[in-house]
């Protein structure tokens, strides 16, 4: 599944890049084909980030990458004289 996952994630990207290019160098007078350029190009970045984010998520779980570094919280922390 992970490996389905990193394809789907390379091909999206570079959707994003490859509408987006289209995007930006279309003309003026070409409204229509921008405004498609640019929804594609969108679509490509935000399936590359969500799939980008299960594959970090799927490594850390598996232990192929170690987990990010975050503090456990104690049950004495405050933050300016309040618990929270």
């Amino acid at each position: 599944m992970q490996k389905l996952i990193a394809i789907a994630n390379v091909v999206a990207w570079s959707g994003f890049w490859a509408f987006g290019y289209l995007a930006l160098t279309a003309g003026v007078e070409q409204t229509g084909q921008m405004v498609t350029a640019l929804i594609l190009a969108a679509l490509g970045g935000g399936v590359g980030m969500v799939a980008y984010l299960w594959l970090v998520r799927h490594a850390e779980a598996t232990g192929y990458a170690r987990p990010a570094n975050r503090a456990e919280k104690r049950d004495d922390d405050e933050i300016h004289g309040e618990v929270i």
